[in-house]
């Protein structure tokens, strides 16, 4: 079977991963327009999942979720975990908003640790917070982790090549399986109004004595990484394409983080950056598609032909490095079912 995937991010590079261990004879080859810049090196990569990320069920949200977490806990149980930028972490939520902020029905049965704070933990930030979040979780440092799932897949035969896809219909006659992971992209290529920007900015500074992750209501952060680097952030605006550095933005995240965190005045500046994360309205559209004679159906009937087997893995939002090997599971998985079904029409 050759299968293409289009998308180089952090979606498209553990869905070929995924083939590779459950279709050993698929020929697999990755297409993306630059493998070295996607949304997913500007995140943090912590895995934290909010409240309101939603796949087409709980059930099977849940089973994204565990299936991520085993995936990326596996590897950092593993001697490649430093090459491969994954490693253990914990810190605090506070809030004064509602108790609600620093709850997540998702997370507190998935990790190993998920407490309310002690009031002497509190003490910890500056401010006077109402309610507050202990956890324990892990981080995927993506500038380590994408050029390291890029060598693994090379080393198993998957072709990455640098080429836009300006319509997926131009992939049909070549390939026998198209997963589509093009994150912000899938609004021209599949037309998908559901699917927004999400615009986010962060500081990346050197502050090599925290260990511990803090946010201040969601929309203040400070996430340690590798190398003494720590991520300070953030915002989300919806709609906004701007990809260009707003300094009133960054006085304001970099004010309120140290307002959090004073020790942060210190702290040396490496880089500003901004990212469009792919956010999805309903919810992360992980589906099958049929093409038959160029045109999509819902249902192939015995007596048309089927020409292409397409499966859709995309609108993770701020959420794709934490989710994208359970995503990428799940495709695969619909991508084997369909083809079982097909080869018998």
């Amino acid at each position: 079977m050759k299968v293409a995937i289009v998308g180089g991010g952090i979606i498209g590079l553990t869905t070929a991963s995924q083939l590779n261990r459950e279709l050993r004879n698929a020929e697999v080859t990755v297409f993306a327009s630059d493998f070295n810049d996607t949304v997913s090196h500007v995140a943090a990569g912590l895995f934290r999942v909010g409240s309101s990320y939603s796949g087409p069920t709980e059930e099977i949200t849940r089973d994204w979720l565990r299936d991520s977490y085993a995936y990326y806990d596996n590897i950092r149980k593993s001697h490649e975990a430093s090459s491969a930028g994954v490693t253990a972490i914990s810190g605090y939520m506070f809030a004064n908003s509602s108790p609600e902020t620093v709850k997540s029905h998702w997370m507190k049965d998935l990790v190993p640790i998920y407490r309310r704070v002690t009031d002497e933990e509190f003490q910890l930030v500056e401010g006077n917070w109402k309610y507050g979040s202990f956890f324990s979780t892990l981080l995927t440092e993506c500038k380590l982790h994408l050029p390291w799932a890029r060598k693994k897949l090379e080393e198993n035969g998957t072709k990455l090549i640098v080429k836009k896809v300006d319509s997926l219909r131009e992939l049909v006659s070549d390939w026998d399986l198209i997963i589509n992971c093009t994150g912000l992209g899938a609004r021209y290529l599949c037309n998908d109004r559901y699917l927004v920007p999400m615009r986010g900015q962060v500081f990346k500074v050197k502050a090599p004595w925290m260990k511990t992750f803090f946010y201040g209501e969601i929309d203040t952060y400070i996430i340690p990484g590798f190398n003494g680097v720590v991520t300070l952030g953030g915002s989300r605006y919806f709609g906004s394409e701007n990809k260009k550095l707003c300094p009133y933005e960054s006085k304001a995240i970099r004010e309120r983080c140290e307002n959090l965190l004073p020790s942060l005045k210190k702290a040396e500046l490496v880089k500003e950056e901004v990212g469009l994360r792919p956010h999805r309205e309903n919810n992360v559209r992980v589906e099958v598609e049929h093409i038959v004679n160029g045109f999509s159906k819902a249902i192939v009937s015995f007596n048309e032909t089927l020409l292409i087997s397409l499966v859709h893995n995309y609108g993770h939002g701020g959420y794709g490095v934490c989710t994208a090997p359970g995503t990428a599971k799940y495709a695969v998985q619909l991508a084997k079912e369909m083809h079982k079904s097909t080869a018998k029409l």
